[in-house]
Protein backbone atom coordinates (compact mmCIF):
# COMPACT_ATOMS: atom_id res chain seq x y z
CA UNK A 1 0.00 0.00 0.00
CA UNK A 2 1.42 3.32 -0.72
CA UNK A 3 -0.53 6.68 -0.07
CA UNK A 4 -1.65 9.27 -2.61
CA UNK A 5 -4.11 12.23 -1.72
CA UNK A 6 -3.93 11.26 1.58
CA UNK A 7 -5.49 7.87 0.82
CA UNK A 8 -3.53 4.50 0.91
CA UNK A 9 -4.34 2.81 -2.32
CA UNK A 10 -2.68 -0.93 -3.36
CA UNK A 11 0.39 -0.38 -5.19
CA UNK A 12 0.40 -1.30 -9.22
CA UNK A 13 3.32 -2.93 -10.58
CA UNK A 14 4.77 -1.04 -13.03
CA UNK A 15 5.76 -2.89 -16.52
CA UNK A 16 9.57 -2.95 -15.60
CA UNK A 17 8.42 -4.01 -12.31
CA UNK A 18 6.46 -7.17 -13.43
CA UNK A 19 9.39 -7.89 -16.08
CA UNK A 20 11.93 -8.30 -12.96
CA UNK A 21 9.81 -10.03 -10.76
CA UNK A 22 8.69 -12.88 -13.10
CA UNK A 23 12.20 -14.23 -12.82
CA UNK A 24 12.54 -14.58 -9.24
CA UNK A 25 8.83 -16.01 -8.99
CA UNK A 26 9.98 -19.20 -11.69
CA UNK A 27 13.26 -19.61 -9.68
CA UNK A 28 11.40 -20.04 -6.86
CA UNK A 29 9.28 -22.56 -8.13
CA UNK A 30 12.03 -24.40 -10.28
CA UNK A 31 13.46 -24.75 -6.68
CA UNK A 32 10.70 -25.98 -5.49
CA UNK A 33 10.38 -28.58 -7.48
CA UNK A 34 13.83 -29.61 -8.05
CA UNK A 35 14.01 -29.95 -4.40
CA UNK A 36 11.19 -29.12 -2.52
CA UNK A 37 12.29 -26.49 0.36
CA UNK A 38 9.14 -25.20 1.30
CA UNK A 39 9.15 -26.65 4.74
CA UNK A 40 12.50 -25.15 5.98
CA UNK A 41 12.02 -21.65 5.00
CA UNK A 42 11.45 -19.37 8.09
CA UNK A 43 9.70 -16.05 7.29
CA UNK A 44 7.79 -13.54 9.05
CA UNK A 45 7.00 -9.91 10.06
CA UNK A 46 6.94 -7.64 13.02
CA UNK A 47 4.30 -8.37 15.97
CA UNK A 48 5.71 -7.15 19.32
CA UNK A 49 4.22 -9.58 22.04
CA UNK A 50 5.67 -9.60 25.31
CA UNK A 51 5.45 -13.19 26.88
CA UNK A 52 7.28 -14.34 30.15
CA UNK A 53 7.54 -17.85 30.40
CA UNK A 54 10.49 -19.33 32.72
CA UNK A 55 10.61 -22.51 31.45
CA UNK A 56 11.65 -21.20 28.18
CA UNK A 57 14.62 -19.36 29.90
CA UNK A 58 16.20 -22.53 31.38
CA UNK A 59 16.52 -23.59 27.39
CA UNK A 60 19.57 -22.11 27.17
CA UNK A 61 21.61 -25.71 27.60
CA UNK A 62 20.02 -26.26 23.80
CA UNK A 63 21.70 -23.86 22.14
CA UNK A 64 24.32 -25.80 20.73
CA UNK A 65 21.89 -28.24 19.03
CA UNK A 66 20.02 -24.86 17.37
CA UNK A 67 23.49 -23.68 16.31
CA UNK A 68 24.29 -27.13 14.69
CA UNK A 69 20.78 -27.08 12.60
CA UNK A 70 20.53 -23.84 11.81
CA UNK A 71 22.11 -24.22 8.15
CA UNK A 72 19.13 -26.69 7.64
CA UNK A 73 16.71 -23.51 7.51
CA UNK A 74 16.31 -20.98 4.60
CA UNK A 75 15.10 -17.29 5.57
CA UNK A 76 12.52 -15.60 3.26
CA UNK A 77 12.43 -11.82 4.22
CA UNK A 78 11.21 -9.15 1.77
CA UNK A 79 13.40 -5.84 0.77
CA UNK A 80 13.26 -3.45 3.12
CA UNK A 81 15.81 -1.69 3.70
CA UNK A 82 16.88 -2.74 7.11
CA UNK A 83 16.78 -6.33 6.06
CA UNK A 84 18.65 -5.49 2.67
CA UNK A 85 21.45 -3.24 4.14
CA UNK A 86 24.87 -4.64 4.07
CA UNK A 87 25.82 -4.97 7.70
CA UNK A 88 22.52 -7.69 7.63
CA UNK A 89 23.44 -9.02 4.82
CA UNK A 90 27.37 -9.08 6.13
CA UNK A 91 26.06 -10.80 9.21
CA UNK A 92 23.64 -13.45 7.47
CA UNK A 93 26.85 -14.45 5.20
CA UNK A 94 29.07 -14.80 8.22
CA UNK A 95 26.08 -17.04 9.74
CA UNK A 96 25.84 -18.75 6.52
CA UNK A 97 22.73 -18.06 6.74
CA UNK A 98 20.62 -19.34 2.96
CA UNK A 99 18.76 -16.56 1.84
CA UNK A 100 16.35 -16.51 -1.29
CA UNK A 101 15.33 -13.73 -3.04
CA UNK A 102 11.84 -12.25 -2.22
CA UNK A 103 9.66 -11.12 -5.29
CA UNK A 104 9.37 -7.31 -5.65
CA UNK A 105 6.09 -5.88 -4.20
CA UNK A 106 4.80 -9.38 -3.55
CA UNK A 107 3.48 -9.75 0.03
CA UNK A 108 1.37 -12.92 -0.49
CA UNK A 109 5.11 -14.24 -0.65
CA UNK A 110 5.01 -14.29 3.66
CA UNK A 111 1.76 -16.10 4.75
CA UNK A 112 2.65 -14.69 8.24
CA UNK A 113 1.10 -11.20 6.97
CA UNK A 114 -1.79 -12.31 5.28
CA UNK A 115 -3.11 -15.27 8.57
CA UNK A 116 -1.11 -15.20 11.34
CA UNK A 117 -0.28 -11.72 11.93
CA UNK A 118 -3.71 -10.93 10.57
CA UNK A 119 -5.29 -12.88 12.71
CA UNK A 120 -3.21 -12.01 16.00
CA UNK A 121 -3.91 -8.27 15.24
CA UNK A 122 -7.95 -8.89 14.77
CA UNK A 123 -8.09 -11.34 18.00
CA UNK A 124 -6.14 -9.34 20.45
CA UNK A 125 -7.32 -6.16 19.88
CA UNK A 126 -8.24 -3.69 22.54
CA UNK A 127 -7.20 -6.72 24.84
CA UNK A 128 -5.56 -5.63 28.40
CA UNK A 129 -3.90 -9.12 29.88
CA UNK A 130 -3.03 -8.63 33.62
CA UNK A 131 -1.80 -12.04 34.60
CA UNK A 132 0.22 -15.06 32.99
Amino acid sequence: MIQKQRHWVPYELKPRDIERRFPRCELLLQRQKSKGFLLRIVTGDEKWIHYDNTIIQSAGNRGAAYKQRHDKVILLHDNARPQVAKPVKTYLETLQCEVLPHPLYSRDIAPSDFHLFRSMTHGLADQRFHSY
